[in-house]
C-alpha cells in the first residue's frame, strides 16, 4: 500500500479531529490527543486550522478554576445541512448543524402519496421561506434526502415503497437543480443507522445492525468495522424479503412467506383491527395492556426474530437497533426478541454472546439528523475543501 502524501495525511487528520468534535459535541485538546493518537502540537495545529475554516470554535472551560485554563472545542453551529424526509403522507424538511442539533423541523402533510415533482415543489417552497435566514446566519453545505426503502444511492435514485413509485425518479437530481445545493440520498434504514451510530444508541459501536419498520416494510442497514455495507447495487439490507413463513402469502417481490407479508404496516394494522393508513406506532402506544395487541406484537416479533437471526449469524454485530414501528413493538414486549434470538442464534465461537438489542435513541430527530448526516459527511471527510469564511453578519 502506497504511503500517504503530506497533504493526504493532513486531510485524514483534519477529518479525524472534526469527526470526533462533531460526534462528541464538546471535547478538549487532551481528549483529541488521546482519542486520535496524534501528538499535542499536531492537534493544536489541526484545531487552529479548523477554527480558521470556521468549523470549530474554542472557549475556556468556565468550570475550571485552578491552574491553566482548559480550552473546550465544539462544532461551529453556523455550518449546517438541510434534510428532507419524504414519505407517502408527508414531506419533512429540517435544518441541522454540525454537531447534530436540529435547529428547525417543518412537516408538510400530504393528502395522498406525493409525486416526485410535488416533493420538489414542497421542499423548494419551504427553503425559499428560510432563504434569508440561511444566507444571513448559516453556511449550508448540502442536502440529505431520506426516502422509504433500503437503498443507499450516491446517484440519487433510491428505491422506495412499491406504492410510492419513486424507483425511477431522479429525485436528488431534481432537488439539486431546484435548490442549487448538492443532494445526497439514501433509504431510511441507512439514514437511521448513520444517525444512531453517530449520536444515538449505537454511538461508539463499529458493528451493528439497524432494523426499521416503515412505509417500505422492514428494511435494515449493516455497519461492519465502522463501514456501511451497501452491496454491489446499493440495495443491501432488504430483510423484508427474507423467508419467515414457508409457503406463506405472496409478496410483491414474487416470493412467498417474506417477512414483509407478516410485518408490513398494512398487515399489522389489519391484525389489530385498526383503520388502514393509521400511524402504527401511535396505535400500538395506545393499546398497552390490550391482549389482542400483545398477541399481534408477540407474533410479529417472533417473525422478526427469524429474519434477524439470519442477519446476526451472517455479520455477528455487537448491537441490533430497532427503529420505526419496530421500536414501538419492542416497547410493548421488550424481552420477546431477545428471548427468541437466544434460542436460535449460533453460539459457536461465542457468536451472539453479549448481543444487545435496543430501540433507536434519537426519537423524532432520528431521520432528520440522519439525512443531514449524509450531507455533513462530505465536510467531515474533507474539511479543507471549504474555503475560510468571514463571520456571518
Amino acid at each position: 500500500m502506497a504511503e500517504k502524501t503530506g497533504s493526504e495525511l493532513r486531510r485524514t487528520n483534519l477529518s479525524a479531529v472534526l469527526t470526533l468534535v462533531h460526534s462528541r459535541g464538546v471535547v478538549t485538546r487532551a481528549e483529541i490527543t488521546r482519542e486520535t493518537g496524534l501528538n499535542r502540537s499536531t492537534v493544536g495545529a489541526l484545531v487552529g486550522e479548523l477554527v480558521e475554516l470556521r468549523l470549530v470554535r474554542e472557549s475556556e472551560d468556565a468550570a475550571h478554576h485552578v491552574g491553566r485554563p482548559s480550552l473546550l472545542i465544539e462544532p461551529e453551529r453556523r455550518t449546517v445541512a438541510l434534510s428532507v424526509h419524504a414519505t407517502p403522507d408527508a414531506v419533512t424538511i429540517g435544518l441541522v448543524d454540525l454537531g447534530g442539533h436540529v435547529i428547525k423541523r417543518i412537516r408538510c402533510g400530504t393528502v395522498r402519496v406525493p409525486r416526485p415533482e410535488e416533493v420538489v415543489n414542497i421542499v423548494t417552497a419551504v427553503v425559499a421561506g428560510m432563504r434569508t435566514e440561511l444566507d444571513r446566519s448559516y453556511s449550508t453545505v448540502g442536502v440529505g434526502l431520506a426516502v422509504p426503502g433500503p437503498r443507499h444511492s450516491v446517484a440519487g435514485v433510491p428505491d422506495a415503497a412499491p406504492d410510492v413509485d419513486w424507483q425511477a425518479a431522479p429525485l436528488a437530481e431534481r432537488l439539486e437543480r431546484a435548490l442549487g445545493l448538492p443532494v445526497f440520498a439514501a433509504g431510511d434504514a441507512v439514514v437511521g443507522a448513520l444517525a444512531e451510530s453517530t449520536f444515538g444508541a449505537a454511538r461508539g459501536m463499529d458493528d451493528l445492525v439497524f432494523v426499521t419498520g416503515g412505509p417500505a416494510g422492514v428494511t435494515a442497514a449493516v455497519i461492519g468495522g465502522g463501514t456501511l455495507l451497501t452491496g454491489a447495487n446499493g440495495s443491501a439490507g432488504a430483510v423484508g424479503h427474507l423467508l419467515v413463513t414457508p409457503g406463506g402469502a405472496l409478496c410483491p417481490c414474487g416470493s412467498r412467506g417474506c417477512l414483509d407479508t407478516e410485518l408490513s404496516e398494512e398487515a399489522l394494522l389489519e391484525a389489530l383491527g385498526a383503520t388502514a393508513g393509521a400511524d402504527l406506532a401511535t396505535v400500538l402506544g395506545s393499546r398497552r395492556g390490550d391482549p389482542v395487541a400483545r398477541a399481534v406484537v408477540h407474533r410479529g416479533l417472533d417473525h422478526l426474530a427469524v429474519a434477524v437471526r439470519t442477519v446476526v449469524n451472517l455479520v455477528d454485530p455487537q448491537l441490533v437497533v430497532l427503529g420505526g414501528y419496530l421500536a414501538a413493538m419492542h416497547d410493548l414486549a421488550p424481552d420477546r426478541l431477545r428471548t427468541e434470538l437466544g434460542r436460535s442464534v449460533m453460539r459457536r465461537a461465542g457468536q451472539g454472546a453479549g448481543l444487545r438489542i435496543t430501540r433507536a435513541g434519537l426519537g423524532d430527530d432520528l431521520l432528520v439528523v440522519g439525512a443531514a448526516q449524509l450531507a455533513l459527511s462530505r465536510v467531515l471527510r474533507d474539511p479543507a475543501q471549504l474555503p475560510a469564511r468571514a463571520p456571518a453578519v
